[in-house]
């Protein structure tokens, strides 16, 4: 029987901003920026969680909500280097590690009673040690699958352990609303809402032919999933098998809400630049392509489309990403653009002859930009359609250097 945790650290951003500076602790924190820049909360504390501030809050509307929380630029360089300390304590446990994010892990502790004892004993050691070694608290989910362990250390929060036995999975999601579930966002959820199913339980007891019909692949994991399985989606293969990023995304907030056509297509020009090279150096090519547009008034949209073959080029990335844009777009003034890879693979796939050797040369092209880049900066070589898309990057995927995280050996 599998033993897995989930351990995520309790507002990380917060609490190691707390450790640079004790005043702030028990007061209302925002993480991100300051109350009058375009630009959203990373996060908050839980002083400030109760005036209803959250991350992907716009920092205003934080501002407003809670007008005497301390807002903190925040510190990027600092927060690496509390998760590296995390990240070593998680590896004297096992071997098998892997982080999720810079402020959450998965450990399978599998065989290991004998070593640290029962799970939940197992679990209070780590816990422990986290508080001792990191001077951080965090909330640890113990269960025999990541999508049971993850939901269990959310609802310990904070601070907590929470460990469901091995054949209680089902039961304990049962009452939970099916949002719980990893992967589960609005529009999957307004889908089940439409079908009568709000509660995991409501989704363990129907057919997975019916939900395979209704939602496809997604319903098939779906249906395992409900009854605490990983069954794919987001928890495809063993704890620590692979370390590269399930997906990878760019977003950028405007200074001034934009309808200038110009201005949107450099942008998602400059997004997918930034995208197509992060996929070069995970040697990774995706097969799926999404935007995501936030109008004035906040109401936030994506769309996606799936390709005859997985790319890494940025011209493909830049033809897809403007061609959902103006398809889509209703006219209104844009706040927010992004643009996410998904789907990712190792291999590229079959193309057409006819489109085989214009790749090529688009390859050889972005190889070289590549080198340029690396070696004088990021901004050093642009394509010519991102020229006036330039903006202060902030990366939303999983970070390419996390602990844990291995470079290819040639890329050096």
């Amino acid at each position: 029987m599998k033993i897995i945790f989930h351990l995520d650290m309790d507002a990380f951003f917060v609490s190691v901003e707390e450790l640079y500076n004790p005043e702030l602790k028990g007061k209302p924190v925002v993480v991100g920026g300051q109350p009058n820049q375009r630009g959203v909360v990373s996060a908050a504390s839980y002083a400030a969680r109760k005036f209803g501030v959250h991350s992907a809050m716009p920092l205003r509307t934080a501002y407003k909500l809670c007008p005497q929380a301390i807002f903190v630029e925040g510190h990027p360089k600092r927060y690496k280097e509390c998760s590296e300390q995390v990240f070593r304590v998680l590896r004297s446990f096992s071997p098998q590690v892997e982080m999720a994010s810079i402020d959450e892990a998965y450990l399978d502790l599998t065989g290991s009673e004998r070593l640290h004892g029962p799970p939940m004993l197992a679990a209070h050691k780590l816990h422990e040690q986290i508080c001792e070694r990191t001077k951080l608290n965090c909330s640890i989910g113990v269960a025999t699958s990541r999508l049971v362990a993850k939901i269990c250390s959310d609802l310990a929060k904070p601070n907590g352990v929470l460990c469901i036995l091995p054949g209680e999975e089902a039961r304990f999601l049962a009452p939970l609303d099916v949002r719980k579930i990893p992967g589960v966002g609005k529009v999957t959820e307004k889908g089940l809402h439409d079908c009568g199913i709000r509660k995991i339980g409501d989704l363990a007891r129907l057919d997975e032919s019916f939900l395979e019909q209704r939602f496809g692949k997604w319903g098939l994991a779906l249906a395992g999933k409900a009854r605490g399985l990983d069954a794919g989606g987001w928890f495809d293969g063993q704890i620590g098998d692979h370390d590269e990023p399930k997906s990878i995304s760019h977003e950028t907030t405007f200074h001034e809400d934009t309808r200038d056509g110009r201005l949107i297509d450099a942008t998602l020009a400059k997004l997918s630049e930034m995208v197509g090279s992060r996929l070069r150096e995970h040697r990774l090519y995706a097969r799926t392509v999404q935007i995501k547009l936030r109008y004035s008034d906040f109401s936030t949209f994506t769309r996606s489309v799936t390709l005859d073959h997985a790319t890494q080029l940025d011209i493909d990335l830049v033809e897809q990403s403007r061609r959902l844009f103006h398809s889509n777009w209703t006219g209104k003034a844009i706040r927010l653009l992004g643009v996410h890879a998904g789907n990712l693979q190792l291999e590229e796939g079959q193309i057409s002859l006819l489109e085989g050797e214009k790749h090529e040369r688009w390859k050889n092209a972005l190889g070289a930009v590549d080198r340029i880049r690396g070696k004088y900066g990021s901004g050093s070589v642009s394509l010519g359609s991102a020229m006036g898309g330039g903006f202060r990057e902030r990366v939303h995927e999983t970070p390419a250097d996390l602990p844990g995280r291995h470079r290819h050996p040639d890329d050096d």
